[in-house]
């Protein structure tokens, strides 16, 4: 009985170090990602986006495999709400294809920016498609956030460019799929994730009739790369999930706008304006705003 008031601070600190793993493990997740953005952009210039979707997916899926066949294919393919899963794996593809298609012509940290006002779009889409209440803080957040989005895509005459439309139609696509994982709750990670892969690639695979480009032997090391680079990051982030809450976890993922502007200057010598700086700002503000009322809602 002695020892017992002891073991309280021991369990505490435990604890602690568990959510700051967690937290390591998200910051490592979004580094990964953004470097994998970067790589993408590198080679979606002189690549085919269905060609990088197919091997980027193949790649992934040689890492995958081991998963999936310790935790049993049938297992891991054969799901319930087959309809949701399609869903959402369409929306996977027109989201990351809107994202390579946006990175070839703009920064990586505008795109980026634009894909962070995600969150904000769901709160959006919410209303309509969930039947979820949305008070006047978290309404006047989503407006000043959408603000930050022009902020950063500059429409010159109040016309967006071809390129920032599809940014924009990339981070719809983007919220939609975050509100369809909603209905997949039961599934598991790797079944997430195994959709994910697989369907990418079969995508792909459909259009390099269309799109083939010959490659040499380090443009497909590269391509191989970002799939690698994407499971790892998956995996970093799942498992960040289940180290912390996800209210403690998610705020950094914004960190990612750090990276991209980062590697945008030193990689492809974007230099950030005042206006994409501020927009993003503004942004991130705006998503953490509606992340602290949903939680104090949920409380």
């Amino acid at each position: 009985m002695v020892d017992r008031p002891a073991a309280l601070p021991a369990a505490a600190a435990a604890a602690d170090r568990t959510v700051l793993h967690g937290i390591g493990f998200m910051l490592l997740g979004t580094a990964l990602f953004t470097f994998n953005d970067a790589l993408g952009k590198w080679l979606v210039v002189s690549v085919a986006v269905g060609q990088l979707l197919f091997i980027r997916s193949a790649a992934a899926f040689l890492i995958l495999a081991p998963m999936i066949h310790r935790a049993g294919w049938r297992k891991v393919f054969v799901v319930e709400q087959p309809g949701w899963h399609s869903l959402r794996l369409v929306l996977i593809v027109l989201e990351v294809a809107a994202f390579y298609m946006a990175v070839r012509h703009l920064p990586l940290a505008d795109v980026m920016s634009v894909y962070q006002a995600g969150p904000l779009i769901v709160t959006v889409l919410a209303i309509p498609l969930l039947g979820e209440r949305v008070g006047w803080r978290r309404g006047l957040a989503v407006g000043i956030g959408f603000i930050g989005v022009l902020l950063v895509l500059r429409p010159e005459a109040g016309v967006f460019s071809a390129p920032a439309l599809i940014a924009l139609a990339g981070a719809v696509g983007y919220a939609l799929l975050m509100l369809s994982t909603r209905h997949l709750r039961a599934a598991s990670n790797l079944t997430l994730i195994a959709w994910h892969t697989v369907g990418v690639g079969l995508c792909g695979l459909l259009t390099l009739p269309w799109g083939w480009m010959p490659l040499d032997w380090s443009t497909l090391a590269l391509l191989g790369l970002i799939g690698v680079v994407a499971t790892s990051a998956h995996v970093c982030m799942n498992q960040s999930l289940k180290l912390a809450p996800a209210s403690v976890v998610t705020p950094y993922q914004y960190t990612s706008l750090l990276w991209a502007i980062l590697l945008g200057w030193l990689v492809f010598g974007d230099v950030p304006t005042g206006g994409m700086l501020l927009g993003a700002g503004i942004i991130v503000a705006s998503g953490l705003f509606v992340l602290h009322r949903e939680q104090k809602l949920k409380s």
